[in-house]
């Protein structure tokens, strides 16, 4: 009986560990709707563990698969309405912080971060460099597979500046890969952009011949 009890408190104990490990793994991805993918969630949670241990930086994940805003939405009250919306989130949230926000079908995205990271963080480096072309990529994968990689990706060069800024490097770091996927992109954009002219160039040549 003794051992029957004792393996129900084991079992009962094992479960709340494994509520607990997963409560705070997801401490810094605030809302996903289900558009990362668990093995990119488990890197980002990794690396926001690390710099929140080692630097005392909360970095947030707020994605959403659209905001609920009607289609005939005027631009101004779309921009007003994400604003707010943003500005609810970050009151929420522990300094220093930066927060990074997606919102799929309102094709925005947007980084925040408290004043002690303004000479830190490039907004646009960060965006422009390593989110963005991975989410606007015209490829075969899958939205859920775009947002994932743009995620992590934007995640890991945020966690790798603040680093940097205080030369520290982060074990959990994923190095070069994410600029790298991010050139690649921009190469390939870039070589049909000038592949395209140069058709079009000979199409206007032929027809004056």
């Amino acid at each position: 009986m003794k051992k029957i009890n004792f393996l129900k408190v084991g079992v009962i104990f094992s479960l709340l560990l494994f509520l607990c490990s997963n409560l705070s793994a997801q401490q810094f991805i605030l809302n996903d709707d289900k558009l990362i993918d668990d093995r990119a969630a488990v890197k980002i949670n990794e690396i926001g563990a690390e710099v929140k241990s080692k630097l005392g930086v909360n970095i947030y994940v707020y994605a959403k698969s659209n905001l609920g805003l009607d289609e005939n939405v005027k631009t101004k009250e779309k921009i007003d309405f994400i604003k707010n919306s943003e500005n609810q989130i970050v009151s929420t949230l522990e300094s220093p912080y930066v927060l990074l926000t997606i919102a799929v079908e309102e094709t925005h995205v947007n980084l925040l971060f408290s004043d002690d990271l303004k000479e830190i963080i490039d907004k646009n480096d960060i965006l422009d460099g390593y989110i963005v072309p991975l989410l606007a990529s015209q490829d075969k994968n899958t939205l859920f597979a775009k947002v994932s990689a743009a995620t992590l990706n934007g995640y890991a060069a945020i966690a790798d500046t603040i680093a940097e800024a205080n030369q520290i490097t982060l074990e959990s770091s994923i190095g070069n890969a994410g600029k790298v996927s991010s050139t690649i992109w921009r190469v390939l954009m870039y070589t049909l952009i000038v592949l395209g002219l140069l058709a079009y160039t000979y199409a206007i040549l032929r027809k004056r011949k």
